[in-house]
């Protein structure tokens, strides 16, 4: 972990999505120095599923020796933006940076993702961004820290990040445009960077998307909350990046990355983004002109498929079938499957028990994946994660992608048996 250096002692930091998850941990890094914390999210009151309101969050930040301004803000309600930086004003005096984090997620395709999802996500991610920026701007160029720090992702125009969740990607990529633009505009004045995560971080989203036991492959919230604080011990020169939090970790002197992990030792489901994995997507991508052309790693011959190898393996899952499987999942899943002992199979996680087999299944079928009978195998076997199939173009997916994750711990409790 990084060490608190005191440097951001009286500080005032404005942070959008600040009640909990990402946000609220790095307003805690920061109040164990005695900063100010502007908590500028829209939960007031409790919500069903998910712990944490602003003044919650309030309580925190104060017990760690920081001093709290909460503030009911919707980032999409330009008016309760410019409030509470009239708040956050009166009360502390100034403003000295700026977190950009409050984010909106759908992981759906272009046919799968409604308007009302697409305007959220545009509206959350890439439009309250810039009416936070704009509004704490000018305060910003009188504090002699400031930063803005947008929890966006960097800049690649390789289009696997853009295939499958081509709304949410620009929606993101928005908030980093907002980096390369404000970082030139603002030069000398405010620095301007993105922070984004090499590896999945347990938050509620992540819990809502992955479904229970995702939080074996996530880090701790503690990594981004640590690599945010080294960005604003620097100068304002230091602008323009986009940085991920293990790289500026390292370049402080970490060497133990397991402190921040949920379960040290066990895989990291890698994020979104960057080219940077193993056995999935190669290492740099190469641009021709203008059109970014992606450099994939060369093909390793692989043994054929086993006879009936498919059958086999559905044979195994549906032995390791129950009620809770069922009653925890709740989908079902058609498996279009292409190559020898390929064909039509589906999972059924919705009738009591459940059921595997080949064909359509009685109800239709919430998640379609395509892929060839060899990586099926490999799949259910452990031996090639969903995660890297996806992106690597091995597997495609249709319908709901929160269910899709869903069943990459189905997966894990079978890897023992097949």
């Amino acid at each position: 972990m990084l060490p608190n250096t005191g440097r951001l002692a009286g500080c005032t930091v404005f942070i959008t999505g600040a009640s909990r998850g990402i946000g609220k941990a790095i307003a805690l890094k920061a109040a164990k120095d005695g900063a100010n914390i502007v908590i500028a999210a829209k939960t007031a009151q409790p919500h069903p599923k998910l712990l944490g309101t602003i003044y919650t969050a309030a309580e925190e930040i104060e017990a760690v020796g920081g001093k709290a301004l909460p503030c009911i803000v919707d980032v999409r309600d330009e008016q309760q933006i410019n409030a509470a930086v009239e708040k956050a004003i009166k009360q502390f005096g100034g403003i000295d940076i700026l977190v950009n984090n409050a984010s909106a997620i759908s992981l759906t395709n272009t046919l799968d993702t409604p308007t009302k999802r697409l305007d959220l996500m545009m509206n959350v991610n890439t439009r309250g961004t810039y009416l936070a920026s704009k509004a704490c701007i000018p305060y910003l160029k009188k504090s002699k820290v400031a930063h803005i720090l947008n929890i966006s992702p960097p800049l690649n125009l390789n289009p696997i990040w853009f295939k499958q969740h081509c709304a949410y990607t620009i929606a993101k990529y928005g908030m980093s445009m907002y980096v390369l633009g404000m970082a030139e505009e603002f030069k000398g004045e405010i620095a301007v960077n993105a922070l984004w995560p090499k590896t999945a971080i347990h938050t509620a989203a992540m819990d809502m998307l992955g479904g229970p036991g995702i939080e074996s492959q996530c880090r701790k919230v503690d990594i981004i909350a640590d690599a945010a604080y080294s960005i604003f011990q620097k100068p304002k020169s230091f602008t323009g990046n986009f940085v991920i939090d293990e790289g500026i970790l390292k370049e402080e002197g970490i060497e133990n990355f397991d402190v921040y992990a949920i379960k040290p030792g066990h895989p990291l489901q890698p994020d979104f983004f960057l080219d940077e994995y193993p056995e999935a997507v190669s290492k740099k991508m190469e641009s021709t002109g203008a059109v970014p052309e992606f450099k994939e790693e060369k093909p390793q011959p692989q043994p054929k498929p086993r006879s009936g190898a498919v059958e086999e393996t559905f044979r195994i899952v549906k032995d390791s079938l129950s009620d809770d499987v069922v009653k925890a999942t709740q989908a079902v899943y058609l498996f279009e499957l292409s190559g020898e002992d390929g064909g039509t199979w589906f999972l059924d996680l919705k009738s009591k028990g459940g059921n595997v087999g080949y064909g359509e299944p009685s109800d239709q079928a919430d998640v379609v994946m395509s892929m060839t009978t060899d990586d099926f195998v490999k799949m259910f076997s452990g031996k090639l994660k969903p995660t890297m199939a996806f992106m690597s173009g091995k597997l495609k997916i249709k319908g709901n992608m929160a269910l899709a994750i869903k069943l990459e711990k189905l997966m894990n409790q079978m890897n023992a048996r097949l």
